[in-house]
């Protein structure tokens, strides 16, 4: 199998994420206003600010709240403490990963933001 095909398989199940977790999400009701569900979903990329303390830090963290099992982790314990907000935010979270999966962006790799697991994003 080639990485084409692969990557598209790739952004395929991102999509497919994104789409479950909007789904349980609006299923389950959203518990808080849509300001904020805006701003958690992409909360996430805040995690891009660790690269000013180096590449390998900033690949860290930006890959560890990228992960769907960070949300998952984050909803399931929100959900099994009856904290709705945090659950939902959790979701959202996972929502974010399965965006940015379909749109092409990936785990991000030590030697720099543009190189990921789904191959180099950007110009170049």
């Amino acid at each position: 199998m080639t990485a084409r095909p692969a990557r598209l398989w790739q952004q395929a199940e991102g999509a497919l994420v994104l789409l479950a977790a909007l789904s349980l999400l609006w299923v389950l009701g959203l518990p808080f206003p849509v300001w904020l569900a805006v701003a958690a979903f992409f909360a996430p990329d805040l995690s891009f600010a660790f690269y000013a303390f180096g590449p390998r830090v900033g690949a860290a963290v930006y890959n560890t709240v990228h992960l769907y099992g960070f949300g998952a982790v984050v909803a399931l314990v929100a959900h099994l403490n009856g904290l709705p907000v945090l659950a939902g935010i959790g979701m959202l979270w996972i929502a974010h990963a399965g965006f940015d999966r379909m749109l092409g962006y990936g785990l991000k790799l030590p030697s720099g933001f543009q190189h990921t697991h789904l191959g180099r994003i950007g110009r170049g």
